[in-house]
């Protein structure tokens, strides 16, 4: 029974001294690494030569016809243009880009220095109940239905979710609520790179 104590704490010493005797040993040779360090991994690496592609280059070229993610393909100005409309005006980039791309009030919410006021698209039925649509599938979960902070995750313990019937929110401009939707404020996370502009507005 001894020899067998004798054997195990042995052992033991053996792995205790594997694990940690030699940490902080100074080597000239490359550590032992059961799975390779992510540093000297195979990868593709910025502005690096690679020998996988013909080219001998690491960074692509994206692929032709292809566009970023939000932005539709370029249209030919003639092609469904509304009278009047040359594709050119910052104004009209909505007609072209889903995603936020411009510095203009339909873009930021902004008029100068200052929130604007005013929704700058039609005011449809359509856009109304796009409007509705959005909002039951991104807002509802924690503003509720009925938009008075009462949603679902409060049931989770997000406790602090603002009543958008407040007389605080209601006299907020469009511009100063549109921006808050695209990057968020205090506990609300930003909305921007998920929902088009025009969702916003709606």
């Amino acid at each position: 029974m001894l020899r067998g104590f004798f054997v195990i704490f042995v052992l033991c010493m053996i792995a205790i001294v594997a694990v940690f005797g030699f940490r902080g040993q100074k080597s000239t040779q490359p550590p032992t690494e059961v799975f390779p360090d992510m540093v000297r991994q195979p990868k593709v690496r910025a502005q690096a030569p690679l020998d996988f592609f013909a080219d001998g280059r690491g960074p692509r070229l994206p692929v032709a016809g292809t566009v970023p993610v939000g932005y539709e393909m370029p249209k030919p100005k003639t092609e469904d243009m509304p009278p009047g409309m040359t594709g050119d005006a910052p104004e009209e980039a909505h007609t072209r880009v889903a995603f936020s791309a411009g510095t203009d009030y339909f873009n930021t919410g902004k008029m100068g220095d200052q929130w604007g006021t005013g929704i700058p698209l039609p005011v449809t039925r359509e856009l109304m109940e796009r409007g509705q649509q959005r909002f039951n599938i991104t807002c509802a979960m924690c503003h509720g239905a009925a938009a008075v902070g009462n949603g679902i995750t409060k049931q989770y313990g997000l406790a602090t979710v603002v009543s958008l019937q407040d007389d605080r929110i209601r006299k907020m401009s469009d511009g100063e609520i549109f921006n808050t939707i695209t990057n968020g404020k205090n506990t609300m996370m930003p909305y921007g790179p998920n929902i088009v502009v025009a969702d916003r507005w709606a």
